[in-house]
């Protein structure tokens, strides 16, 4: 069973959860007894009265996919170095913690030029970002995590010299090693394949990595290098030299199986992360560095697979169904009669393609009758105002044509 954990996961709130379902298997209220029914090994207590704390923390820790409470506390206590959450930690914003940050400051300037995950990815960020390099190239001098940032092979070499254990060390404002403001970074970069290569030469870790919010997918190096999310591929890019930074990765023994990468990638179309990963091992036993980190893995390798399969067969993604037939990792079954493509939470095909700025599927469907004043059921927008919100400019440009009431307010 793959892990489900809250947001920031606190002991503490999870002992209250477990005494308010003792409280309530106690009180047998319906529904709190057919969850024990179902995740307790022994069933529902035949006197609720007697259910113990004890049993109700299995339950709970099993309700999250651990197999008891003692290894959802062992999680917590290995994760809690290993968590971040970005978008609090961020410097320039309240929930820094410090209020507006000046800008041209080296905090700043990490924290603006990188994907952070939050609802702040935005190109605005990265903009101002790279003014601020612009405005003062003596900045990559300051620190090494600048001279990451900037992707400056010289800055970095420069730095390592005088001190080679910056090349691992957490820094920085979100006190992430070097190598991870390389590859979140979405500024213009001098040379990012050869200040990574320099990192990695330094004994940077190629499996560096996060735990998002304490969450126990990991948001590793290959993570920000590979890009996008549920934000859209505008609003969270992939890196611009992906490809040659994810080989590099590979090459010194990142592993393929990355599942917080996949899940980022398989909202759009676009395969080619997926041959790239294929090629260099994706869905075959691996180096699984991050479980032996976690004592735990997410999801396993098999569930990973069938999430992308059954995303992909729910999406009419026919040619991602192909690649996996062809390299053996699913049935050959998955790419023959697919079903019509699943339109979730009220949005319809065309609200998706907008999102991902995916203008030849924008287009196909215009012509084809897909409605442009079709609302979503939950922000009751049209698929012009998702693509204008994920700053998907090639689909907004389509759609504000045949959009009402948009083309003279704008």
């Amino acid at each position: 069973m793959a892990l489900s954990l809250p947001a920031n996961p606190d002991l503490e709130r999870f002992r209250r959860d477990a005494r308010a379902l003792q409280r309530a298997v106690r009180s047998a209220r319906p529904d709190a007894v057919d969850h024990v029914a179902r995740l307790h090994p022994s069933g529902a207590p035949d006197d609720p009265t007697t259910f113990a704390l004890a049993d109700a923390q299995l339950v709970l820790a099993r309700t999250y996919g651990f197999a008891s409470w003692p290894r959802l506390r062992a999680y917590l206590r290995v994760a809690a170095p290993l968590t971040r959450d970005p978008g609090a930690l961020d410097p320039t914003t309240a929930a820094g913690g410090e209020g507006p940050h000046p800008d041209g400051s080296p905090s700043a300037v990490a924290a603006l030029a990188c994907l952070t995950y939050s609802g702040d990815d935005e190109p605005d960020r990265w903009a101002r970002a790279a003014r601020m390099l612009d405005a003062d190239p003596s900045l990559v001098a300051r620190g090494v995590v600048v001279a990451a940032v900037a992707g400056d092979p010289d800055a970095l070499r420069t730095h390592l010299a005088a001190d080679p254990a910056a090349a691992t060390r957490e820094d920085g404002p979100f006190r992430w090693p070097p190598l991870l403001y390389l590859v979140y970074s979405r500024v213009p970069q001098r040379d990012p394949v050869a200040a990574a290569r320099l990192l990695l030469d330094a004994e940077a870790d190629p499996d560096s990595g996060y735990l998002w919010q304490g969450l126990p997918t990991p948001f590793t190096a290959l993570t920000g290098v590979l890009g996008e999310g549920e934000s859209g591929p505008a609003r969270q890019p992939r890196h611009p030299q992906w490809r040659a930074l994810a080989g590099l990765l590979l090459d010194r023994g990142a592993d393929p199986n990355d599942r917080q990468a996949l899940y980022n990638r398989m909202f759009g179309r676009d395969d080619s992360h997926l041959e790239l990963l294929l090629a260099r091992g994706l869905g075959r036993p691996a180096s699984e560095v991050w479980t032996r980190r976690l004592g735990v893995t997410a999801e396993t390798v098999e569930e990973m697979l069938a999430r992308q399969v059954a995303w992909a067969r729910d999406h009419g993604f026919a040619g991602r169904l192909d690649l996996f037939v062809a390299h053996g990792l699913a049935d050959p079954s998955v790419a023959t009669d697919l079903p019509p493509v699943r339109v979730p939470a009220g949005r319809t095909a065309l609200h998706e393609a907008a999102f991902m700025d995916d203008v030849e599927q924008v287009r196909a469907l215009l012509s084809a009758g897909a409605d442009p004043e079709a609302r979503d059921a939950v922000h009751g927008t049209r698929p012009y105002e998702w693509a204008r919100w994920a700053r998907a400019d090639e689909a907004a440009a389509v759609l504000r044509e045949v959009t009402t009431g948009v083309a003279d307010a704008d």
